[in-house]
């Protein structure tokens, strides 16, 4: 099929035999984050999971870095004006609330991955750290290069963390790591996080996005329902106990066996009577 694309001037969109690229472009900057582009992210997310073409997202950021966090040099200098319009500490507490509350809603970007019904890849081809390190745990399948570095840099930086990484993580790392990765701030090599589990695949540079596209468009290609109930079933899993996601299970055994069965069907009788 041919390639469909859309660019903006921070984040850029494609989309592929039904996968969903989402690259993030600030290369000069390790693709480090500032607000509107926070703003531009959480659009292409929705755009993505609202889109019926698309059965598969892959997130991956432009030049040689995912994504380096968040562009501290520009919230240091935000906070500086900040003091000089506003050094009364009474006025803090307005300025700080309205920070949580636009945070809070950009943190959808990382629900959005985690939660929507297709699957999720972030595809690291560089340093991942900070907020990186959050949306990469954020998606369901984690590929990266040789080149690739990852941290969680938030202690580092004198910040407790954001973009639901300490959920994910936990999740996936366990609460024991994600206690180191959160404190430590150590570097990761691709080797090394694959053997910790924080990555599902490692490629050499020069062939990850050959190769994550090939996985993304396999899954594109797969039974869309019977994935989106297996993210269903998996997220109660998460969120609740054995009793719920047993009932979840049951439900999604049974409503994603009769759309196979369906689409089985519909495959023989194209088969047997094929359009003239």
């Amino acid at each position: 099929m041919p390639k469909e694309e859309t660019l903006s001037e921070l984040i850029l969109e494609s989309i592929e035999d039904g996968v969903g690229v989402i690259t993030l472009n600030r290369p000069e900057k390790l693709n480090a984050m500032q607000a509107p582009m926070l703003e531009a992210l959480l659009a292409a997310v929705l755009r993505m999971r609202d889109n019926d073409a698309v059965g598969c997202v892959v997130l991956t950021g432009a030049g040689r870095g995912f994504c380096a966090g968040g562009d501290l040099g520009n919230v240091h200098v935000e906070l500086a004006a900040e003091a000089q319009m506003h050094p009364s500490l009474r006025k803090r507490p307005q300025t700080a609330d309205a920070k949580f509350q636009r945070l809070n809603k950009m943190h959808q970007a990382s629900m959005q991955l985690h939660d929507m019904s297709k699957p999720t890849i972030a595809m690291i081809n560089g340093p991942c750290a900070g907020a990186g390190f959050s949306l990469a745990g954020a998606c369901d399948l984690r590929f990266a290069g040789t080149s690739a570095v990852l941290t969680s840099a938030f202690s580092k930086a004198g910040v407790s963390g954001d973009y639901g990484g300490s959920y994910f993580w936990s999740k996936i790392a366990g609460t024991a790591k994600v206690r180191e990765l959160y404190l430590l701030s150590e570097k990761f090599s691709p080797d090394q996080a694959l053997a910790q589990g924080l990555v599902s695949k490692v490629f050499a540079d020069d062939q990850l996005r050959e190769e994550t596209m090939k996985i993304a468009k396999g899954l594109a290609a797969g039974p869309g329902y019977a994935y989106s109930m297996i993210k269903r079933t998996l997220g109660v899993a998460e969120y609740s106990n054995m009793e719920d996601t047993l009932r979840i299970e049951a439900i999604g055994m049974v409503m994603s066996g009769y759309e196979t069965a369906e689409r089985r069907l519909l495959a023989e009788d194209a088969k047997r009577f094929p359009l003239p």
